[in-house]
């Protein structure tokens, strides 16, 4: 008989209801938006030039208006293409002093042009961990391998750039003044280890142009970055005050993105009115360095008058933060400022981390220095009213830590590589605790890890689903009468990490494991939403097992820390994969006799706590 602590039943699901609880489930946890109308000075806006109420823009978007009509409503590449598109482009790509630009509706819709369109499954882009989403999902569509580095890091951004020797291309990804802190990225440190690395820049300038460098051109003219920069993007809905999003690179580069940018080549194009008011702007941003002069004056104001209330506000650029922490309370603070006469928004997770909600004020060039005060004492008497809480942001405690051992087959190693795992956690001086969702057949896993790894029994929680059979999870759950869902395996871990500690999961077979006949493994994996690590074999067949496990792992956004080489040594095995993979890999040869003795004298010659930093 299995031992199942719960049956899922199976039953047709409600997904209206189901979409209501979410949602509910949202509002609970203080992070449901809602649409506002503009009230009050305009604080919040990335209209950093005051350009879009320009009587220059306007005119020029109506006389488009009046030449063309209201839209271009095909693609470019059919009917769509007008020629104020290209003089549009033709004065973006002059003022950055590239080749060519090429216009699309929108920054986001840029960036997943650009990154999709030039990254693939055989590169790996190094992403700043503070990127926008924008850049994110860019990365997701490319299919290339994504290695994360610290914010601001070159010694971290060096450190993956090595690992990713093997790669076909190396891109590295980042904005030039990112978008929630206001701060600003090494730029030159960045381009100095892309020309050391044979990687290429790729730089969102949504928050840098139009306030940077010569007439305003942005942060990579400003600092001669040019000899690694395949492309810049920026965006017509900041500093030029109207919408769409340019890529600006080579002639080729622009070339290709026209023939093979899916979101170019498959969007409606941009309105003639928004492609004649970019070029305006672009000549108003560029004939009068003054506006961006004031946008960073008032600024640096702001911050001055923030600091001498005691409030400190970082970041170098017109986009200036107030950290609050707790999402209620960033909220209750910014509506007292907006009552004061001052529109300024407060911005919660997700789109900024747990624990750092904030104000987010972005100051103009026709922001008075009154106003400038006045906001100051206004932000100054909202956070003495609203003092932060005992305890800072989130309703619920904060899940525990959590690394899975996955693997590219059974009886590949795991339960050993879950062992060393938390001898090394423990002497690390990490609670480490261990589960293993699903247990088939009649041997313990569990047993072995508590007997190999130290652990007290307490520490190693019995699995949800223990069956009998030795099959795939979805057959020995067939076998035993019972349903195993990925939602049902998601809440149980979720309140195991609820229970604190550091949590070592250990999956049963490899991630394409199937769970009932609709899910595997790694539709849990996904959710579940912890890094893992991989057991693969050395023998023959490994390669092939390995990468197309990594593959797979990749085509669902898990995060792979690392991959550990179970079985007598195969160096060309080895090699090859390190050749090809931007991972750390660890060879752990056949222990015999397997005790913790033996697993000491291994973890004596390996370092394993980069894998849960």
């Amino acid at each position: 008989m299995a031992s199942v602590p719960f049956a899922v039943a199976q039953s047709r699901s409600d997904l209206p209801a189901e979409l209501r609880a979410e949602l509910a489930a949202w509002e609970r946890a203080g992070l449901r938006r809602h649409l506002s109308l503009p009230q009050g000075r305009d604080f919040s806006s990335n209209d950093y030039l005051a350009l879009s109420r320009d009587p220059r823009l306007i005119a020029a978007a109506r006389a488009a208006l009046e030449r063309y009509g209201a839209g271009a409503p095909s693609a470019r590449l059919l009917r769509g293409n007008l020629p104020v598109h290209a003089e549009a482009e033709h004065a973006a790509a002059e003022w950055l002093r590239a080749e060519a630009a090429l216009l699309l509706p929108s920054g986001w819709q840029a960036n997943l042009a650009l990154i999709s369109t030039v990254a693939g499954p055989e590169d790996v882009i190094l992403s700043d961990q503070l990127n926008h989403a924008s850049l994110i999902d860019g990365c997701r569509m490319s299919r290339a391998r994504v290695r994360v580095f610290r914010h601001n890091d070159p010694e971290d951004l060096e450190r993956g750039l090595r690992r990713a020797a093997g790669a076909r291309r190396r891109f590295v990804l980042v904005e030039s003044v990112f978008s929630m802190d206001g701060d600003l990225a090494p730029l030159g440190a960045l381009e100095q280890l892309a020309a050391e690395h044979d990687a290429w820049l790729l730089v969102d300038e949504a928050h840098a142009v139009g306030l940077y460098g010569p007439e305003s051109s942005g942060r990579c003219e400003e600092l001669g970055v040019r000899e690694r920069l395949l492309a810049r993007v920026f965006t017509g809905g900041k500093a030029l005050g109207v919408c769409g999003g340019f890529v600006a690179g080579s002639r080729t580069l622009v070339e290709l993105l026209l023939n093979k940018g899916r979101a170019f080549v498959f969007t409606t194009a941009t309105t003639p009115a928004t492609a004649a008011a970019l070029a305006a702007a672009i000549s108003s941003a560029r004939g009068q360095p003054e506006r961006a002069q004031r946008a960073l004056q008032a600024a640096g104001r702001l911050r001055s008058a923030l600091a001498h209330a005691g409030i400190p506000s970082p970041g170098e650029s017109p986009i200036v933060p107030v950290i609050l922490g707790a999402a209620e309370r960033a909220l209750r603070v910014a509506e007292r400022v907006r009552a004061a006469g001052f529109d300024v928004r407060a911005v919660r997770y997700p789109t900024v981390a747990r624990g750092s909600s904030r104000l987010r004020i972005v100051c103009h060039a026709d922001h008075g220095e009154p106003e400038i005060d006045g906001l100051a004492a206004a932000v100054a008497a909202a956070m003495a009213e609203v003092p932060a809480p005992p305890a800072e942001e989130s309703r619920a405690p904060a899940a525990a830590p959590a690394l899975v051992v996955a693997g590219t087959d059974t009886g590949v190693g795991k339960t050993v590589v879950s062992a060393l795992l938390l001898r090394a956690a423990r002497r690390a001086g990490l609670p480490a605790r261990y589960w293993k969702p699903v247990q088939t057949g009649a041997d313990s896993d569990t047993d072995a890890v508590v007997a190999l790894s130290g652990l007290a029994a307490l520490d190693a929680l019995p699995p949800a689903f223990s069956l009998p059979l030795a099959a795939s999870v979805d057959q020995a759950a067939a076998h035993a009468g019972v349903r195993v869902e990925a939602r049902a395996l998601l809440e149980v871990a979720r309140r195991r990490r609820l229970s604190g500690g550091f949590w070592i999961f250990e999956c049963a077979g490899g991630l394409r494991v199937p769970l009932n006949e609709t899910e595997d493994q790694s539709d849990f994996l996904a959710a579940l939403r912890a890094p893992l690590v991989l057991a693969a074999r050395t023998a023959l067949g490994t390669l092939n097992h390995t990468l197309l496990t990594l593959e797979s792992a990749q085509a669902r956004s898990l995060d792979v820390r690392a991959l550990f080489l179970v079985g007598p040594p195969h160096p060309d095995n080895a090699a090859t994969l390190r050749a090809r993979l931007d991972l750390p890999i660890f060879e752990l040869p056949l222990l015999e006799p397997l005790t913790p003795t033996a697993l000491d004298s291994w973890l004596a010659c390996n370092d394993l706590r980069p894998l849960w930093k």
